[in-house]
């Protein structure tokens, strides 16, 4: 072992619960008083361990080990041990990558991470985890597993019986436990079952009590039976007599009940799913739970069909259904808790009965849509022709004092010139034909050549002119009451150019306005909170978040949601943050392909809905976050899902004529009307992942060609208006 002075900074990607955060920090203060905390600075380091000297408090300590963390873990472990430090598990939690130790009524976790960019290093994070009902440890006891917070004890004592049974009636007095006699036990229960077929029972109860940390105790029972190998068993539990015997409801999961209080809970699907499960470990006997679900299936119109067949872990199974569904409810113990299990499936019939009526609603909807959006777009259209007909059709000069490599028309407004990546954008109340005439006529002034274009509309014109080997691109097109201009090409490329703003037509009578910027939040130096009332999870403390969600008309799931944000904090904290607030809601980090390094992040999940992707990224010295959440069931449901492998393009046509889509080298044609009431569902193609340029040809007008870019799994869809635009929408 050795002492290891405070060196390099080295960024930290914390992993705990916004909650732990909270309860170590409450009560940081207090553990110096009662010893209930661990300054983890005094803990033992592994040998070449440089410290994060940015992180002083008393209850959290990282440092960076030059080996992986296959090689650190044991080593940590190892060297805890020896200091006295005795590890455990948590039940439920056999899986979790968290070391967890306790050295007398002090906790201690410890977690490794990669090193950033680096697997071939790794962080060691030490962290002070209070301990609320303290219970003794067997010396040389083994399969330990403990909860602090109840307690909960399971373990193998390497002693027999009666010499456990001195060890616990001395350990537990000392610690200030007091066994219960039937008279003081009579406040919670009349009589005590202290009678174990070749083992032995007691219960205790703990006062409260400041100096040590317990507060309104339940009373506990210790259980050992003799083992054939000469060993002892022990159990330590809440006593059942302390626990509820009248079960509440808590908030649905999947449309299905579930009791409180409970430890652990999750469902897949929701109350309108064709199958759909809740599973949860309830804080209460067996007993209480049947109860509850006796009383609250029948509550809710589900009838009990006698038993099914035990699963492994049940000690209970009965078949229940309604009118539409059928299901299975499985109960059983595990550690102190009861298992839960409810499945339920529609049935055939009701399946069938949905689909019709489905089909009814979805026609009566599309047709409906279908009249709204004509509405609305016919409004749009004499919104435009209005907006247009206030634009002036004037000739136009040229701007004298115009710093930029082509000439800027006199009623040039908001002008931004960007000369190292030849970008030009500007707005004119002129309109696109003048703005036209003007460029055509001055463009060719200066020896630049015109190459034809086939869009050249009263709303739009995009022109394109070359000159000595340098081109430039230049779109027109009317935007409400203005037109927007943007150019680009190398004909526009100033070396060494600043990004600047020319005085628009506005500033110019006199001198140009100041622009005025948002403030830049300031980094916070606080732990990251979770706002309540976002349907994905971000930050209390960000800069700009938005929710977009993708579904059909007249439904109530998504089949794609998409939360992007700026967070003002480094991209570790942002990254324990989504780690520690996503497992809160039952997500499963995947191990596989996961990226992390100082200035960008990529993980996978498994969320209750179907998979996830978490992508964080830095810009403007913030963290930039996209959360897509994707819902293969319902996906499944509107048959929007491609083959393995693939991505599905899906096409509609909501115009009066007869439409034409070319895209990797097949041409398919899309009958007026196709994806609306008379045709809902349109033509469909699986594409191979990759960049498409697609054209569309509708009689009359020319070709339109832009670019689709997809992925496997993807699904997009692509709809033609009625005067031939192509809007693309991204539905899974």
């Amino acid at each position: 072992m050795s002492m290891i002075p405070r060196g390099t900074q080295v960024p930290a990607r914390w992993r705990l619960l916004a909650c732990g955060l909270v309860l170590i920090a409450s009560c940081s203060i207090a553990a110096a008083a009662d010893g209930g905390g661990v300054d983890v600075h005094a803990l033992p380091k592994l040998e070449g361990a440089v410290e994060d000297s940015s992180r002083p408090e008393s209850w959290r300590l990282e440092y960076r080990m030059p080996t992986p963390e296959a090689v650190t873990a044991p080593a940590v472990k190892k060297l805890l041990s020896a200091d006295g430090w005795v590890p455990y598990l948590r039940p439920l939690e056999e899986k979790n990558t968290t070391l967890n130790f306790k050295k007398g009524r002090q906790g201690l976790s410890v977690y490794l991470t990669q090193g950033l960019g680096r697997p071939d290093q790794s962080m060691v994070h030490y962290s002070s985890d209070r301990i609320y009902s303290n219970v003794p440890f067997p010396d040389g006891a083994s399969d330990i597993m403990f909860d602090g917070t109840r307690p909960y004890l399971g373990c193998i004592a390497p002693s027999a019986l009666e010499a456990t049974s001195d060890f616990f009636g001395r350990e537990m007095a000392a610690i200030g436990w007091q066994k219960l006699t039937p008279e003081t036990a009579a406040r919670w229960t009349t009589s005590l079952d202290e009678t174990v077929p070749n083992g032995f029972r007691a219960f205790y109860a703990h006062p409260d009590n400041e100096a040590t940390g317990f507060y309104r105790q339940k009373p506990i029972m210790l259980t050992l039976t003799r083992r054939d190998d000469g060993r002892t068993n022990v159990d330590i539990r809440v006593a059942p007599f302390a626990l509820p015997g009248d079960l509440k409801a808590d908030s649905d999961l999947a449309g299905l009940p579930r009791p409180n209080p409970t430890k652990t809970a999750r469902g897949l699907g929701s109350a309108d799913s064709n199958k759909r499960e809740m599973s949860a470990a309830a804080m209460a006997e067996l007993p209480a739970v049947l109860a509850f679900y006796h009383r609250e299936l029948a509550a809710r119109g589900w009838q009990e069909d006698g038993s099914a067949p035990l699963a492994p872990g049940d000690e209970v199974a009965i078949k229940v259904s309604t009118a539409e569904e059928t299901g299975v409810l499985r109960l059983g113990r595990k550690y102190d808790f009861t298992m839960i299990s409810l499945n339920v499936q529609v049935k055939e019939s009701a399946l069938a009965a949905r689909a019709r009526a489905k089909k009814e609603a979805d026609e009566k909807f599309l047709g409906d849509a279908l009249g709204a959006a004509k509405q609305l777009i016919a409004a749009d259209e004499a919104r435009r022709k209005v907006q247009a007909a206030a634009l002036s059709d004037a000739p136009l000069n040229a701007l004298a004092d115009s710093k930029t490599p082509v000439p800027l028309p006199e009623t040039a407004e908001g002008v931004k010139f960007e000369g190292s990546d030849g970008r030009l954008e500007f707005s004119s109340t002129s309109s696109v034909k003048a703005l036209g005439t003007f460029y055509r006529a001055s463009l060719k002034n200066l020896g630049w050549k015109e190459q034809p274009s086939v869009i050249n509309q009263p709303n739009m014109a995009v022109m394109a002119f070359s000159k000595a080997g340098k081109s430039i691109s230049m779109t027109v097109m009317q935007m409400g009451p203005k037109v927007n201009v943007s150019a680009n090409g190398t004909g526009l490329i100033v070396a060494a150019a600043k990004p600047a703003e020319t005085k628009s037509a506005e500033a110019r009578p006199t001198e140009a306005k100041a622009t005025e910027s948002k403030p830049v939040q300031a980094k916070s130096t606080e732990p990251l909170k979770p706002d309540p009332d976002s349907a994905l999870p971000v930050p209390t403390q960000r800069s700009s978040s938005g929710i977009s969600s993708t579904k059909f008309p007249g439904s109530d799931q998504s089949f794609r949601k998409e939360l992007e944000a700026s967070i003002p904090a480094e991209l570790s904290d942002v990254l324990a943050f989504y780690r520690a607030e996503l497992t809160k809601r039952g997500w499963q980090e995947k191990a596989d392909g996961a990226t992390v390094t100082a200035e960008r992040a990529e993980l996978a999940f498994t969320s209750p809905e179907g998979p996830a992707v978490l992508k964080l990224g830095r810009a403007r010295d913030e963290t930039t976050v996209s959360l897509v959440q994707r819902n293969p069931q319902a996906a499944a449901k509107a048959d929007i899902i491609p083959k393995a492998g693939q991505a599905r393009v899906m096409l509609g046509n909501i115009g009066p004529k007869e439409a034409s889509l070319t895209i990797n080298h097949q041409t398919v044609k899309i009958a007026a009307g196709a994806g609306g009431p008379q045709s809902p569902k349109g033509p469909m193609l699986d594409l191979p992942p990759g960049k498409y340029q697609y054209a569309l040809r509708m009689p009359g007008q020319p070709a339109r060609t832009d670019t689709l870019t997809v992925a496997a799994g993807d699904a997009w869809g692509l709809l033609v208006g009625p005067t031939g635009e192509v809007l693309p929408l991204q539905m899974y």
